[in-house]
């Protein structure tokens, strides 16, 4: 597995069918995309094309992953893959630009902040790296057989992912190999290093000045050293005593089923990368990177069901499963925790009422977001559950939408969450269909 593909892919609903309208998207990250993909592929009639077949509804669900934007695309009864690849960088490509983006301080407060500046741009070229791609760099691949390179398939794919960037300009970063966490964790790493060591050439710069003013004193603590080592030059010299033999080795200990202290050392070392983890996240505040201290501390249950989700070891689930006093709800949790972290596990665990405008919010955002008939749902407070199909929308504190599905009478975590309860549920409905 190559370095960038450590990020994780992000799947986005299609988009409908659009009448007229602009195709290129009106944010200024979408705007600087379009200008890319135009001067690279410069010749109009494709990109006409592709204009036009952006808005027709027939592109399917969009993946987006580290140096590749994918997507299935409908042309009468047949079916294409087309994808547009971007170059990913690799780590030392990401370390040097952050490096020249913490000689920004604009940059890095806005990035910090949760926004993708326009200086992030110039520090990219102080890098020579390109954001954005250019030529040689965008490539265009779809097995429909078109004349054209790129076919409308792939301009209509690039318009589109255009349109993804007015609502998250982060996929730019995604596409090159770095998701939004994994861009601020390498960011604040830079910037704490910087605070460290420059605290430490601020020491050493002050006792160079001392130094300078010494006078007399400096030379006289110059000759020390010489001095000591003439007075013990004899010493010196002195030939070496020879050392006692060594005692004999002790017998080994006699091997035990069981670790001498009771503890497997594999939990010892989860236990030690997180308290590492806990600590960094502590000097970043302490330091001043972020506006929000660290979360609070887990309780038993939480972390217990946290570690079940994200060890990779098959077997700690089974010694937490015996050892937690909750082992039937154990997997549920966890595979709760995997959907959405401690606010998917708090939509498994409690239910709530909201207010009656967020519901009426969420009943507009479907109607508004379905093309046809909304299918019939029972309210349940921030349970909206598809009558008869097994099927069942959580809405979370965090105003995003879980789906669920049923297994022999209970519910379970049945994939991510949206912002959006239409995408949500029609992502659940997709997921029955596949079933």
């Amino acid at each position: 597995m190559s370095d960038h593909e450590a990020s994780g892919a992000r799947g986005f609903a299609a988009f409908p069918a659009r009448k007229g309208g602009r195709t290129r998207g009106q944010s200024l990250w979408a705007g600087r995309w379009i200008e890319a993909l135009e001067d690279t592929w410069p010749e109009e009639e494709p990109l006409k094309k592709g204009r036009a077949f952006s808005r027709t509804g027939r592109i399917g669900p969009i993946t987006v992953s580290p140096g590749r934007i994918a997507a299935e695309v409908h042309a009468g009864e047949a079916v294409h893959a087309t994808t547009l690849t971007v170059t990913a960088w690799d780590d030392d490509d990401w370390d040097l630009l952050w490096e020249r983006t913490a000689d920004r301080p604009d940059a890095t407060e806005a990035l910090l902040a949760g926004d993708l500046p326009e200086d992030l741009l110039e520090a990219a070229e102080d890098a020579r790296l390109g954001l954005l791609p250019g030529y040689g760099d965008l490539d265009a691949d779809c097995d429909c057989d078109a004349l054209d390179h790129p076919c409308p398939h792939a301009t209509a794919l690039g318009y589109q992912f255009s349109w993804l960037l007015d609502t998250d300009p982060w996929l730019l970063l995604l596409v090159r190999g770095r998701d939004t966490h994994e861009a601020l964790d390498e960011l604040k790493s830079v910037l704490m290093l910087r605070a460290l060591t420059a605290t430490d050439d601020d020491e050493d710069d002050e006792e160079e000045d001392e130094g300078d003013g010494g006078g007399e004193e400096s030379e006289q603590e110059d000759r020390q050293p010489q001095e000591a080592y003439e007075s013990n030059r004899e010493a010196y010299a002195r030939p070496a005593t020879a050392l006692p033999a060594l005692p004999p080795l002790p017998e080994p200990l006699p091997s035990a089923a069981e670790p001498v202290t009771g503890i497997e050392a594999d939990p010892l070392e989860r236990l030690v990368a997180d308290a590492a983890v806990r600590a960094r996240e502590l000097l970043a505040h302490i330091a001043g990177f972020g506006e929000m201290p660290p979360a609070p501390p887990l309780d038993e249950w939480h972390d217990t069901v946290r570690i079940a989700a994200t060890h990779p070891d098959p077997r700690v689930p089974a010694r937490l499963r015996e050892a937690c006093g909750r082992p039937d709800d154990l997997d549920r949790a966890a595979e709760a925790w995997r959907t959405g972290g401690k606010a998917g596990l708090e939509v498994l665990e409690q239910s709530w009422t909201p207010s009656e405008q967020e519901t009426a919010r969420a009943r507009t955002a479907l109607a508004a977001g379905w093309d046809d008939e909304l299918p019939p749902l029972d309210v349940d407070g921030n349970h909206w559950t598809l009558t008869g199909r097994g099927l069942q929308l959580r809405q979370g504190r965090d105003a995003r939408w879980y789906p669920y599905r049923d297994r022999s009478g209970t519910w379970w975590p049945a994939g991510p969450p949206d912002t959006d309860p239409a995408v949500a549920l029609s992502e659940l409905l997709a997921l029955r269909q596949e079933a």
